[in-house]
């Protein structure tokens, strides 16, 4: 007998995996399907994820996404169902995963006559693991005519779900800069090349560059280092940050602006440097006309809420610069926690399982 779906977010949520690191949680998807495995064809295009097929008729194919990974963090809810590990559920994909599944049992069971792609998606948190999945060619098999997925947020109220035509998740791109200079003793300032002062410098610059205080935009510094010792001249420093804006141009030209920074100083201070681009999230675009008809079905069960758009990251972008999409938030608020994402202590309730299942269903009811 299989889980159910709120079986199985539990299950998911006391045994969180890293990135690329979801063997048990894909192998209990997989287990958990076989009583459908003569209605059904489960593809394994990477070491961790699923992509499960359920083919009718000689339609195209609608995409449904969840992803699976959780977070290198430390759970503080003490739920029942607590992770067991050093690692949480902290983004709630435990509730999507277990939402699409029980989206999978309940399509497959009403023998829905509709093809479906049901993507169990890895590495969504730090390794791009949608990209890695088209690189596969696995969705290329298919005629894809919408790919649609959520993501559950304390920000709304339970029972309601949030889009916004257009842009719905920024681009995100990590930066990682790190500055090389030469040590010396401090007394001896003059023998050395203190890579500190490039890094200083360029903080002043990026400072300066002028913005279109119009055009939303965002570069963040969440961490820097730099030395070795008290008394030694820095050698090194480096930080990490993050580019967000609502388009993956100004975000490459942005990327180019920083460079050019760094030529400046090196020419200016023969301290070295090397940029480097860590995970790269292009915007989630949601189809207008998707949204519409969505918007429309969705009025008689869920609160629709025009969200805007949010400066998050989600690698849900490159799904959506393939295909016609549809992604949404899922509201889990009013319960006993308002945690937000990537915090110790969030926890939606069950019930989001059950309205994420729901809004599912009610996406594929309107075509």
């Amino acid at each position: 007998m299989s889980l159910t779906a709120v079986e199985l977010r539990h299950l998911l949520h006391q045994n969180p995996e890293l990135s690329f690191e979801e063997y048990a949680t894909t192998r209990a998807i997989a287990e958990n399907l076989s009583e459908f495995s003569a209605r059904i064809k489960v593809h394994a295009p990477l070491e961790t994820g699923l992509v499960v097929e359920y083919h009718v008729n000689s339609g195209p194919y609608l995409l449904f996404r969840a992803d699976i990974d959780a977070l290198p963090l430390e759970e503080k809810t003490g739920c029942q169902f607590s992770s067991n590990n050093a690692f949480m559920h902290a983004c709630g994909h435990d509730v999507h995963t277990a939402a699409l599944y029980g989206f999978l049992k309940y399509a497959v069971g009403a023998h829905v006559d509709k093809n479906i792609l049901f993507l169990f998606q890895p590495g969504e948190e730090t390794g791009g693991g949608a990209q890695r999945i088209m690189d596969t060619g696995i969705l290329k098999r298919f005629n894809i005519s919408a790919a649609f997925s959520t993501h559950v947020t304390d920000e709304y109220p339970a029972g309601s779900i949030a889009s916004n035509p257009g842009v719905l998740f920024a681009s995100a791109r990590e930066v990682d800069i790190e500055f090389f200079g030469e040590s010396s003793h401090i007394a001896f300032p003059e023998k050395g090349i203190n890579a500190f002062n490039g890094l200083r410098m360029f903080l002043d610059m990026i400072d300066a560059v002028p913005q279109n205080e119009a055009i939303p935009f965002i570069f963040g510094i969440g961490k820097i280092s730099a030395g070795c010792v008290r008394n030694i001249v820095p050698a090194s420093a480096r930080l990490e940050g993050s580019i967000r804006t609502l388009s993956s141009k100004l975000s490459d030209d942005f990327y180019e602006t920083l460079g050019r920074i760094l030529d400046s100083i090196k020419t200016r201070t023969a301290i070295n440097y090397s940029i480097k681009t860590g995970s790269f999230y292009p915007e989630v675009k949601v189809d207008e006309a998707l949204y519409s008809q969505i918007k429309k079905a969705a009025s008689d069960k869920f609160n629709f809420i025009v969200s805007g758009y949010k400066m998050t990251g989600e690698d849900f972008g490159f799904i959506s610069r393939e295909y016609p999409s549809f992604m949404f938030w899922l509201g889990t608020g009013g319960g006993q926690t308002s945690a937000g994402l990537h915090n110790p202590m969030f926890l939606p309730g069950d019930e989001s399982v059950q309205n994420g299942i729901e809004a599912f269903k009610m996406i594929l009811n309107s075509f």
